[in-house]
C-alpha cells in the first residue's frame, strides 16, 4: 500500500533540447532524500542536453542518463524510464521545472493512495531566493469526475488546471493494471494516463503543500501541438469510454471532455485548410461536413472575443512573480 514513508522514489525526466534547464531539474531531484533513482531520457536532442545532464551527477550512483537517437516523444521516454528503473514510487519532473526542497516528505506522510499530488507554483520570474508559501498539507481525494472536469477549460481560461498536477505514483498499481503512457500521443498524454488509472480505481490524493516549481515559458512544447495531436487526444477519450465498468457520471464527463477537444480539433482543421488553400477552400471544407459548423463558428467567435479582451484590457505593470495551482491555508509559523 502506497504511503509508507520508507519507500523510495524514481524521478523520471524526459528531456529534449533542454540543456539550459536540465541541470537545475536534476539537482533538485538529487537533493531529495527520498529519491533513490533519477532517470533522464534525452529524447533525440540536437543540443547538449545529455552532456549537461551527466555533468549534474552528484556521484551518489543514483543518476542514469540514456539517449534516444531519434525523437520518440515524452510518452516513449517515460515508458523507457519506467522499464529500466525499480523504485516502488515514480515521480515525473519536466526538464524545465524543479522541486522545492523537501517536496516529498508531506506527501509520503499520507497513506491510502495510489497517486498523490501536491500544489504547484507557476513561476514567471525565476531567481535564487524564490520560496513557496508554506501551506498546510491538508489532503483530499480527487475523483475521476473532478479530474476530468478540471481539464475542461472555462470561458476566458485557456486550459484546465488539474492536468498540470504532477502526482507521485505507485509502481505496483501501474504494473497490476498494465498502465503505461500511450506512445502515439504527444499532447494530452498525461491526462489520458491519469484518466485510465482513475477508471481502474486508482486512489488519487491531493495536498495543498507546494513542492513543485513550474517555470512558465511562452515557447513551451505543450503550446506547439499539431492538429493531428488533437485528433489523437479526443480519440483517447473514445477508447476510455469503451470500458463497461465506467459509471454514468464518469461517462458523461468524459463525453463532455471528448467533445470539448473535438471542437478544438475541428477549428484547427478548418484553420489549416484556410491557411493552406485559402478562404474558399475552408468554406467548402465546412459545407462538406455541416456537423462541424457549430464548433468552427463557436471557436472563431471565442478566439475573436479573447483578442478583443486582450486589446481592451490594461497591460500589467509587471507580470506576477508566482501563482499557485491550488488555494491553500498558510501554515502556522513556528
Amino acid at each position: 500500500m502506497a504511503g509508507n514513508s520508507s519507500e523510495t522514489i524514481c524521478v523520471i525526466i524526459a528531456a529534449r533540447n533542454a540543456a539550459e534547464t536540465i541541470g537545475i531539474a536534476i539537482q533538485s531531484a538529487l537533493n531529495e532524500v527520498h529519491v533513490s533513482e533519477v532517470v533522464v531520457v534525452d529524447d533525440g536532442s540536437t543540443d547538449a542536453t545529455a552532456d549537461v545532464a551527466r555533468k549534474a551527477d552528484d556521484r551518489s550512483g543514483r543518476l542514469t542518463v540514456v539517449s534516444f537517437e531519434k525523437n520518440r516523444g515524452p510518452s516513449a521516454a517515460r515508458n523507457h524510464a519506467i522499464a529500466i528503473s525499480s523504485a516502488p514510487l515514480i515521480s515525473i519532473l519536466d526538464a524545465d521545472d524543479f522541486f522545492f526542497a523537501g517536496r516529498f516528505k508531506p506527501m509520503l506522510a499520507e497513506d491510502g493512495w495510489d497517486f498523490i499530488a501536491d500544489n504547484i507554483a507557476f513561476i514567471y520570474e525565476l531567481n535564487e531566493s524564490i520560496r513557496p508559501e508554506r501551506f498546510e498539507a491538508r489532503a483530499r481525494t480527487m475523483s475521476l469526475t473532478e479530474f476530468v472536469e478540471g481539464n475542461i477549460s472555462k470561458l476566458g481560461v485557456k486550459r484546465g488546471e488539474t492536468g498540470f498536477l504532477k502526482p507521485v505514483m505507485s509502481r505496483a498499481f501501474l504494473d497490476a493494471h498494465g498502465l503505461r503512457y500511450d506512445e502515439s500521443m504527444r499532447f494530452g498524454e498525461d491526462y489520458d494516463f491519469y484518466v485510465r488509472a482513475l477508471a481502474r480505481g486508482a486512489r488519487y490524493k491531493v495536498i495543498e503543500h507546494c513542492g513543485y516549481g513550474a517555470i512558465v515559458r511562452q515557447d513551451s512544447l505543450s503550446g506547439r501541438h499539431l492538429t493531428e495531436d488533437l485528433r489523437k487526444f479526443y480519440e483517447a477519450d473514445n477508447t476510455v469510454l469503451t470500458d463497461p465498468a465506467l459509471s454514468e457520471e464518469a461517462r458523461a464527463i468524459i463525453v463532455r471532455h471528448r467533445d470539448f477537444i473535438r471542437d478544438r480539433y475541428e477549428l484547427r482543421a478548418f484553420l489549416d485548410v484556410k491557411s493552406q488553400a485559402g478562404k474558399g477552400a475552408a468554406i467548402r471544407h465546412v459545407l462538406s461536413r455541416p456537423q462541424v459548423l457549430p464548433a468552427v463558428a463557436k471557436g472563431i467567435f471565442l478566439d475573436k472575443l479573447d483578442l478583443l479582451r486582450a486589446r481592451s484590457s490594461k497591460p500589467q505593470a509587471q507580470p506576477p512573480g508566482m501563482r499557485y495551482l491550488l488555494p491553500g491555508i498558510p501554515a502556522a509559523q513556528k
